[in-house]
């Protein structure tokens, strides 16, 4: 398998996987991405470089992005405020690889990519209801940080986001 930057010929490939995944999620009752979000992101990230494919024998496995910053920042409280962070946003798994490990592969390749920008943390934020991502993050000994960023999709719906952090080792 291998991770590289996404480039303008994968975005069809890239949204019709992430469909799959709502599709599957939904079913799951885990309702907090549409047609919108994420797939009408996936141009912009990448255009700024920041959208990594995983993939093997030219079908992509997985996706993240990779981001400066974050909107839900400012909302919890981290281990240090004022430390350099990128933010996974989007991290999304091709459903015929559930259960592969490769969710655990995309968060130390993330790491890795940090620690290479400089980062002294990765963080990420994510859904309360979306217990199998929030198991995948304390398995990967990422830690929660005190506190809720609620975002407000629209009237009807907020979504009630934990933010999880991991520290950089430098070793």
């Amino acid at each position: 398998m291998e991770l590289r930057l996404a480039a303008s010929d994968d975005l069809s490939k890239i949204q019709a996987m992430y469909r799959n995944i709502i599709r599957n999620m939904n079913e799951n009752t885990i309702s907090i991405w549409d047609e919108v979000y994420p797939c009408e992101f996936f141009k912009n990230d990448i255009e700024q470089n920041r959208l990594y494919v995983l993939e093997e024998h030219d079908e992509i496995c997985s996706a993240f992005a990779l981001c400066d910053s974050n909107s839900g920042a400012g909302d919890v409280r981290w281990k240090n405020n004022d430390s350099t962070a990128v933010y996974i946003e989007r991290l999304g798994v091709h459903v015929d690889y559930l259960g592969n490990g490769i969710g655990s592969m995309l968060l130390h390749q993330a790491v890795e990519l940090a620690k290479q920008k400089g980062a002294d943390y990765v963080r990420l934020f994510v859904a309360d209801i979306n217990k199998p991502a929030i198991h995948l993050y304390v398995k990967n000994k990422f830690e929660i940080a005190d506190g809720i960023y609620e975002e407000r999709i629209d009237d009807n719906l907020i979504l009630h986001e934990l933010g999880f952090e991991i520290k950089i080792s430098r070793e």
